[in-house]
């Protein structure tokens, strides 16, 4: 298809002017690839990676078909984690703006129950949740599928991953055989095959390379012998390097955390996430790396999936990634929209193998390049910029941006300018604020008043 305008696209008037006040024309390339299959219901297998657009690509299609006035769940979409979920759900609600009470719903784990049920009592027209919660409320008779026509499977590489395969089944088999399912991964190991053979029927295949150019990321090997040189190794590169925002990634949970508070006693300003960590624990680690209060996320692969992380200067790989996919999916996390990225990858004697595979995909031959020298060791670690503060007041609090703008900048407060990114939840907010003035800005905050009443306020 040569003309890559939404407008080309058989949708409704409506998605096609709210696209337009989005200030989204042409479409990527998963979109233009996928959409004419999926508005004709085809079912899709589409595989691309983070940042493609596959987003926009099923969630237009489902818009696109959603019978509004019949008010009963058509489409589910199942994610691997409750990040991933929120970023859809969210998508979905500024593709459908134009849409009159469209209600999309998110049913995640490590958020209460009971809220849940009542939100599914006043129904809803779309599900987007974490396959776990879903069969939760499946057993439960608290969730009905029986109407749904769209079913869609995004990261499903990641949902295999995290032993999600018995909770999709019992889930799928839940639901009307006649519908059209939609299946999104950024890999596509032999697992995904045999999924996609039992829930898809004839369907499409759409696949598009990686949205970054290669070129646009610089990649540099070093050879290890054991993790002490693994750890130097990380040290020194981040000592020359100093960036502002980096991802490690490692390849089980107990050695992200090691590896993070190691850094962290060596005086980085670094974060661990990974899949052992409670809810809230995990929102305050995505929050301090998002608005820069932490320059260091060290995580798993499963963890790091569907973050939406803007601007990373580097990603470090301090083992190998089990395969040459992942290995492309951790380092596309840099360099992206033109910048350009570094991705350091560290290796062993012992990773010969994934190494051939690695210079397959390259093209060219992998040798262990030199480490910087050691005197970098006498360099200050990179200090995170920012502080974020944690307000015990969010929406339900009629809590806005606004109003804690404000209670910072008013008389004697902070400049507009030391005011960082903004996240505001059902009962609390996070600001993050230049870390010279955090001092001034936490008794700005606990000594003011927002919507005319004190919250607590605290330094994460």
């Amino acid at each position: 298809m040569n003309d890559n305008k939404f407008s080309s696209l058989s949708l409704q008037t409506a998605i096609l002017d709210n696209l337009s006040s989005l200030g989204y024309h042409e479409m990527t390339e998963i979109q233009a690839k996928s959409l004419p299959a999926i508005l004709k219901g085809q079912d899709v297998i589409g595989q691309g990676k983070t940042g493609s657009g596959k987003t926009a690509a099923f969630g237009l299609g489902l818009l696109n078909k959603l019978q509004v006035k019949k008010f009963r769940i058509q489409t589910l979409v199942l994610c691997p984690t409750r990040e991933l979920a929120d970023q859809v759900a969210k998508e979905i609600r500024k593709l459908a703006r134009a849409i009159h009470n469209i209600k999309v719903l998110t049913l995640c784990g490590g958020t209460p129950f009971g809220p849940q049920v009542g939100s599914l009592e006043h129904g809803a027209h779309i599900i987007v949740g974490t396959p776990g919660r879903i069969e939760d409320h499946l057993g439960r008779g608290t969730l009905s599928l029986q109407h749904v026509d769209t079913l869609v499977l995004d990261e499903a590489d990641r949902m295999l991953d995290m032993g999600f395969v018995t909770a999709l089944d019992n889930i799928v088999e839940k639901m009307p055989k006649q519908r059209q399912t939609l299946l999104f991964s950024a890999t596509f190991p032999q697992q995904i095959q045999a999924i996609a053979d039992r829930y898809l029927q004839s369907p499409a295949l759409i696949k598009v390379e990686a949205s970054h150019q290669a070129s646009s990321i610089a990649q540099h090997f070093y050879q290890v012998e054991n993790d002490d040189d693994r750890l130097m190794a990380i040290r020194l590169l981040l000592l020359t390097h100093q960036p502002e925002s980096s991802v490690i990634f490692c390849n089980t949970k107990i050695e992200t955390q090691n590896v993070a508070n190691k850094l962290a006693a060596y005086g980085f300003s670094v974060v661990a996430l990974h899949g052992d960590l409670e809810q809230r624990e995990r929102d305050q680690t995505l929050v301090r790396f998002a608005n820069k209060s932490a320059s260091i996320l060290v995580a798993t692969d499963v963890a790091a999936r569907g973050l939406d992380i803007e601007a990373l200067d580097a990603v470090f790989n301090y083992h190998l990634a089990h395969d040459t996919e992942v290995h492309i999916h951790r380092i596309g996390r840099t360099g992206r929209a033109g910048s350009t990225g570094y991705a350091f990858s560290l290796f062993s004697n012992k990773d010969s193998y994934k190494i051939g595979l690695l210079e397959d995909n390259l093209g060219r031959q992998i040798e262990g390049e030199v480490l910087p020298n050691n005197q970098v060791l006498s360099e200050s670690a990179f200090t995170a910029k920012m502080t974020t503060i944690q307000i015990d007041g969010g929406k339900k609090q009629k809590v806005r941006a606004g109003d804690i703008v404000g209670a910072l900048t008013g008389d004697n407060g902070i400049k507009f300018e030391q005011v960082g990114k903004i996240q505001l939840g059902a009962n609390w907010a996070y600001v993050a604020v230049d870390k010279s003035v955090a001092r001034k800005a936490l008794n700005k905050l606990s000594q003011g008043k927002l919507k005319g009443r004190k919250f607590r306020v605290r330094e994460l």
